[in-house]
C-alpha cells in the first residue's frame, strides 16, 4: 500500500482537517505527523494543549494508520525517514511565508520521489469560529501569563521585541521570516518604560504612572497572544510594589523587571553622565521579597535588573548583587551594559553560571549590537530583548514624512515610502 503523509499542527480538529484526512484515505497508508511544541512556537501558535493530547485528538479521527512527532517546521527529515509516496496539504500555503515549506516539501519529493496532492483550504463561518476561539484561549490571563516560563524550556533563547500599542503588538505578534532555511517568529513582547513614555509625549522619569501603563498593557492584551514583560523601572515603593505586581499578575503579563536604582528614574544609558543612585542590597532584596509573597500564582516572573555595570561598579558588586538576588527569590537576572561590544556582558554570564546554571539571565543588547542570539545563548543567556527599535526606527520615517510635506505643500513626494494602508488593515482582525 502506497504511504500518504500529513502534517497538523493545531489544537483542534475540525473540519479542515477531516477533509484532508478523507482524502488522504483515497491514496493509501494514512501517516499524520503531529509538529512538536518546540516547532509549533517558531512558526505557528503556542499549542495549548500537551502533544499527548494532539496526537489522541488525531487518533481519536479513526482515519490516521499511524500517528508520529514531526519535530521541525521544514520536512527534509521526515521525507527521509518515511519516504512518502504522497504529501498531502490544503492549498493555503502558497503565500508567505508558508511557501516556504510548501518549496521545501516539494524539494525533497524530487529527491526521493512522491507527489504532492493540495486540498482545498475549508474556510467556512464554523471553521473561523474555532480559529476565534482558539485566539481567544491563547488571550486568556491564565494561559498567557505561564507562558513565559513555558518558553524557557522550549527554546534556546528567547525573543521579546518591544511593543508600544495596540499596533506595534500585532507586529511583533504576526512578523514571522524565512532566516536560514527555516521560519522564526518573537517569542514575547516588552512594553518599556522608555518607548511608552516616548509615545505619549513625556520624560522617561517615571512620571508615566502605572495606571497610565496599565491602558498600554491592556490595548497591547487586546488584540496579541504573546507574553508580555514589563519594564517596571524601580518598582517604586515597596507598598505599592505589592499591589501593582498582584495587579499585573491578575491581567496575565508573564513578568516584570525592576532596577536597583532610587530616586528619580533616569535612562540608564547616561550613566555616570547623570546622577544615578543604586539601591543598597538590603532594600532591593525586600523589595524582591514583598513582591513573590504578593502573588497568588508561581507563574508570574519577578526579573532583578543589575545596574552596576551601568554605574561602573565593578564586575564582582553585579555578582554579588545578582545572588543576592535570587536567594531573595528574584526569577531572573538582567544585566545591563552601555558599552558598545559585550565583553563585559559575557564575562558577567560566565562568573554567573559557574555558581548558579538555573536562573535565567536576560539582557538588552541596545548598545552591544553587534553580538548574535546564538552567541548569547552559547554564553548562558535566556532572554533577549529589542528594548526600542520599533520607536527608534518609526520616529525619523515619521519625521521625514512631516518634512516632505511641507517642503513640497502635498503628499506626494512621501507617497513611495509609504505602506499602503490596506496592508496595515490587513494586520488588525475582525470580530
Amino acid at each position: 500500500m502506497k504511504k500518504v503523509y500529513t502534517c497538523f499542527c493545531t489544537d483542534v480538529i475540525h473540519e479542515g482537517h477531516i477533509n484532508i484526512l478523507n482524502e488522504a484515505k483515497k491514496y493509501g497508508e494514512v501517516i499524520v505527523g503531529v509538529l512538536a511544541d518546540e516547532a509549533m512556537v517558531r512558526f505557528n501558535r503556542f499549542p495549548t494543549i500537551p502533544i499527548e493530547q494532539r496526537i489522541k485528538l488525531v487518533e481519536e479521527t479513526g482515519l490516521a494508520d499511524r500517528v508520529i512527532v514531526q519535530k521541525e517546521i521544514m520536512y527534509d527529515g521526515i521525507v527521509e525517514e518515511i519516504k512518502p509516496d504522497y504529501v498531502i496539504h490544503g492549498d493555503n500555503w502558497r503565500e508567505a511565508p508558508e511557501k516556504l515549506i510548501r518549496d521545501n516539501v516539494l524539494r525533497n519529493l524530487e529527491r526521493f520521489g512522491g507527489e504532492l496532492v493540495e486540498v482545498p483550504y475549508t474556510y467556512n463561518e464554523e471553521v473561523k469560529k474555532i480559529d476565534d476561539r482558539m485566539k481567544e484561549k491563547l488571550a486568556m490571563p491564565e494561559f498567557r501569563r505561564k507562558r513565559l516560563g513555558q518558553l524557557l524550556h522550549m527554546r534556546p533563547i528567547v525573543k521579546a521585541l518591544e511593543v508600544h500599542s495596540g499596533l506595534t503588538g500585532l507586529i511583533a505578534e504576526k512578523t514571522v521570516v524565512e532566516s536560514g532555511g527555516e521560519l522564526d517568529q518573537f517569542d514575547a513582547m516588552w512594553i518599556s518604560s522608555l518607548c511608552d513614555s516616548t509615545a505619549k509625549g513625556k520624560p522617561d522619569i517615571e512620571l508615566v504612572d502605572m495606571s497610565s501603563r496599565i491602558r498600554t498593557i491592556d490595548d497591547v492584551l487586546d488584540v496579541t497572544t504573546k507574553p508580555i514583560i514589563l519594564d517596571g523601572d524601580t518598582g517604586g515603593l515597596v507598598e505599592h510594589f505589592v499591589y501593582n505586581v498582584r495587579t499585573l499578575e491578575r491581567m496575565g503579563v508573564s513578568a516584570v523587571i525592576i532596577e536597583d536604582k532610587t530616586g528619580l528614574k533616569k535612562n540608564s544609558l547616561f550613566g555616570t553622565e547623570v546622577e544615578q543612585t543604586q539601591d543598597s542590597i538590603e532594600n532591593f532584596t525586600a523589595k524582591i521579597r514583598a513582591g513573590k509573597q504578593a502573588l497568588r500564582t508561581e507563574e508570574f516572573m519577578i526579573i532583578a535588573r543589575i545596574e552596576s555595570l551601568i554605574l561602573e561598579r565593578g564586575m564582582e558588586d553585579a555578582l554579588s548583587r545578582a545572588f543576592a538576588y535570587v536567594e531573595a527569590g528574584a526569577d531572573g537576572i538582567m544585566i545591563h551594559s552601555r558599552r558598545k561590544e559585550p565583553t563585559e556582558i559575557l564575562e558577567f554570564c560566565r562568573a554567573f553560571r559557574q555558581k548558579d546554571v538555573n536562573t535565567p539571565i536576560v539582557v538588552v543588547p541596545t548598545s552591544f549590537n553587534s553580538i548574535t542570539e546564538e552567541e548569547l545563548a552559547a554564553a548562558g543567556v535566556n532572554i533577549v530583548i529589542y528594548a526600542n527599535q520599533l520607536t527608534r526606527s518609526a520616529f525619523p520615517a515619521m519625521q521625514e514624512t512631516a518634512v516632505e510635506i511641507l517642503k513640497h505643500h502635498r503628499a506626494l513626494e512621501a507617497d513611495s515610502r509609504l505602506m499602503p494602508f490596506k496592508d496595515i488593515i490587513r494586520l488588525i482582525d475582525e470580530i
